[in-house]
Parts: structure tokens; sequence; C-alpha cells
């Protein structure tokens, strides 16, 4: 069984940080890319920043500068450092990652469950 747990969100003021934290843990034999997206009700998920198991990261652009994504690779955790937070950043944050299972010869993609980030102006 694989598990992503989420924690961090929480509300935060205009200008504020944050720092989200998805542990992935189970029958996990080695994880590729770690990713964060975020969504707003009624919108599409949408990406925010990925990270491989080289720790080359990539950022969309409206988060380039402000959002930092980092990852332990032994403890299977990737993490969202966010800084200088907008209301426009309002959303719900969701890991994801993409790996392989124990015993399996393909990868899948896992999801966590999300967690709320509020940012008040």
């Amino acid at each position: 069984q694989v598990q992503l747990v989420e924690s961090g969100g929480g509300l935060v003021q205009a200008g504020g940080s944050m720092r989200l934290s998805c542990a992935a843990s189970g029958s996990i034999s080695r994880i590729n890319t770690m990713a964060w997206y975020r969504q707003v009700p009624g919108n599409q998920r949408v990406l925010v920043a990925t990270i491989t198991s080289l720790l080359t990261t990539n950022y969309a652009n409206s988060v380039k500068g402000r959002f930092t994504i980092s990852r332990d690779n032994a403890k299977n955790t990737v993490w969202l450092q966010m800084s200088s937070l907008t209301p426009e950043d309002t959303a719900v944050y969701y890991c994801n990652a993409n790996l392989i299972k124990t015993g399996s010869d393909y990868p899948g993609t896992y999801w966590g469950q999300g967690t709320q980030v509020t940012v008040s102006s």
C-alpha cells in the first residue's frame, strides 16, 4: 500500500510564508518525480512545481522566485516552501509522486489527500 501524507496547510497573511510537507510511505521501490499541484474550486488542478530524483526542479511561471520545492530521497519526503504569498495562491495543494511499487515493473501516479492553503489580504 502506498500513501502520500500531506501536512502544513492553513491560513496565512498576504506576504507571509508557509511550508507544506508530503511523506510517501508503503511498498515503494523508488520514486522518480515528485510534484505539487494546486486547485481552486471550479478550476482544473494545475502543476505548481516538480522535482526529480536527481533534484532537478521546475516551476510554474506564477510561482517562480517565490516557491521552492525540495525533497529528501532517504525519507521519501517532498516539501514546498512558499513565500511572498498572495490571495491568488489560495487553493487546495496536492502532493503527487510518480513511483514504482515494490514488485512492479511499471510506474504509477499517486496523490496526497490535499491540504487547504488560504492567503488572507
